[in-house]
């Protein structure tokens, strides 16, 4: 069973940054890393759980929900198995729980097409 786990989280003041990171493990069934692709979604208290943004498998192109769009940015280090989300300019907002999502099939913003998840690190940004 594919094994996501987050990293990262924790208390920041609104202005401020934050790094969350997603390690893969476990049992792929021969594949690899580079071989899923990658997201982050969130969830805020009383809320949906929302797409954020995601990565293609080779880590050439990137997209973002437009709430995030200009102050995170999506990475990728296949070599290190390594999921990355640079939080800057945080919110308020942006307080919620984030997890890192995989799938070997085609990407997407929807929730449904995602077949693994990490249990998520939560982010709070104070005012």
């Amino acid at each position: 069973q594919v094994q996501l786990v987050e990293a990262g989280g924790g208390v920041v003041q609104a202005g401020g940054s934050l790094r969350l990171s997603c390690t893969l493990s476990g049992r792929t069934f021969g594949r690899t890393f580079s071989d899923y692709g990658m997201a982050w979604f969130r969830q805020a208290p009383g809320k949906e759980r929302d797409f954020v943004a995601r990565i293609t498998r080779s880590g050439h192109a990137t997209f973002y929900a437009d709430s995030v769009k200009g102050r995170f940015t999506i990475s990728r280090d296949n070599a290190k198995n390594t999921l990355l989300l640079q939080m800057n300019s945080l919110k308020p907002e942006d307080t919620a729980v984030y997890y890192c999502a995989a799938n070997d099939g085609l990407g997407s913003t929807s929730r449904a097409a995602w077949q693994h998840w990490g249990q998520g690190t939560r982010v709070t940004v104070s005012s």
